[in-house]
């Protein structure tokens, strides 16, 4: 009788603790990011591993592939500001949606194009498409995610960019050999069309009204007011008078001009100036984007437990992101002193290692530093290194032709713009929001 009274004490406790354990919905927006983290980079890559068909095909130089690439630099970086805007106007549910099918569309077009017009003209509208991606990522990051859960989800979806575009040119390889570019086009496109109706059907704005939520789980969210999704007009004033704003716009630029080089001429760098197979190229190929994406992921939990550790987020994120920048800087250097290879490569994939220690940092501070702004900010932030990264392969093209096919130039220039990222990070408040006294300490 004493057990049967003290089990009936005991259930209704068992039960309320169990109620009271958070469910982990806010996950699938982790795994939603990821996986269009993953189509944005197969979508953007396969083009590298299909230029010198497309070339060929369509009598193209250098220099107009340069162009062909910068166009879709070009509309990606002008086209970030409003795809952020939008995300926090109207929320990343349907700006998302609408984005995702756009680029899937024209990422299909690639392969109807017919003369070197209406390849600017497609991949213009491709980068229109995929600029809204990543500052809508985060907006979403923003309101589904706690502060402490944020960089950690940067560093796991930007490894999953990197290892998408890591393994496309293989992927792209094993198709060309027996489909032609033109269909190879058509294929990725559909891959984001499914992913948006999925997407669409689950994803809500405001996460305290998906049905999948406990209460547990909506009381360590962010502040209601963090969700909302529309807001007054952008402090555009605010952003300009900020010294932390200018700052992430300059090293953004710094990182971008180098790291275009693996979606764009990598390929064409291997067979002609390393003497490489396609096929082999494309194995090589994997080496920065997969090593880039171990550079997200060590960053976004090694940052988790250094913040935890010493209590100082500024501190921890600068450091980081300046042994990032040196990082890529050296080693791309000492890549194109090497003679073999795939020892050349791995060296590059030590540079795009480097490189990716800088991603979790820069984008976590964004969301800190733009509060209900983080889509705006992100997005202005991702403008300006694309910028960048669309100058990077067109200077490339004119580059090779002033010098004869010189390729080691175009490396040493991108290791002295990469050394030049380390130096904003020394004045870069990345933890206090803009409607607070900027600290430099």
């Amino acid at each position: 009788m004493e057990q049967q009274i003290a089990e009936k004490v005991i259930q209704p406790s068992t039960v309320e603790t169990a109620l009271d354990q958070p469910t982990r919905a806010r996950y699938w927006v982790i795994f939603f990011a990821i996986t269009l983290a993953v189509i944005t980079y197969i979508d953007r890559v396969c083009i590298s591993q299909a230029a010198p068909f497309i070339s060929r095909d369509l009598g193209l130089t250098k220099d107009q592939m340069g162009w062909a690439f910068f166009a879709f630099g070009l509309a990606y970086a002008l086209f970030e500001i409003p795809g952020g805007w939008m995300g926090d106007r109207y929320g990343a549910r349907k700006v998302l949606m609408r984005v995702v099918l756009m680029w899937s569309f024209f990422t299909a077009a690639t392969g109807w194009v017919w003369n070197l017009t209406s390849l600017l003209v497609t991949r213009f509208l491709f980068g229109a498409g995929e600029a809204g991606c990543f500052p809508n990522l985060t907006r979403a990051f923003t309101t589904w995610l706690p502060k402490s859960e944020r960089v950690r989800a940067q560093g796991i979806m930007w490894l999953s960019a990197r290892w998408g575009g890591a393994f496309t040119p293989l992927l792209v390889a094993l198709i060309l050999n027996h489909l032609s570019w033109r269909r190879a086009f058509e294929i990725f496109g559909w891959i984001g069309v499914i992913w948006a109706i999925f997407f669409f059907r689950w994803y809500r704005d405001n996460p305290r009204e998906h049905p999948s939520l406990n209460q547990a789980e909506k009381a360590i969210l962010p502040p209601a007011e963090t969700v909302i999704a529309s807001h007054g007009p952008v402090p555009w004033r605010r952003f300009l008078q900020s010294k932390t704003v200018w700052l992430l716009w300059a090293q953004y630029i710094c990182l971008a001009y180098g790291w275009y080089f693996y979606i764009t001429w990598l390929p064409t760098y291997l067979q002609e100036a390393r003497g490489v197979s396609m096929t082999k190229g494309a194995l090589l190929a994997i080496l920065p984007l997969f090593f880039g994406g171990l550079g997200s992921i060590f960053c976004g939990y090694l940052s988790t437990y250094l913040e935890h550790r010493t209590g100082n987020v500024r501190a921890v994120r600068r450091w980081l992101s300046g042994i990032g920048f040196f990082g890529a800087s050296s080693c791309l250097v000492l890549s194109v002193n090497i003679a073999d290879p795939l020892w050349a490569m791995v060296a590059m994939g030590l540079a795009s290692f480097s490189n990716d220690l800088v991603m979790p940092p820069s984008w976590s501070a964004c969301m800190d530093v733009g509060g209900k702004y983080a889509g705006t900010l992100s997005g202005s932030m991702n403008m300006m290194g694309n910028l960048g990264g669309a100058f990077g392969p067109l200077a490339v093209g004119y580059i090779l032709l002033a010098t004869n096919q010189n390729w080691a130039i175009t490396f040493y220039i991108s290791a002295a713009i990469y050394f030049l990222g380390a130096f904003c990070w020394i004045f870069i408040d990345p933890v206090t929001p803009l409607d607070e006294p900027q600290e430099i300490s």
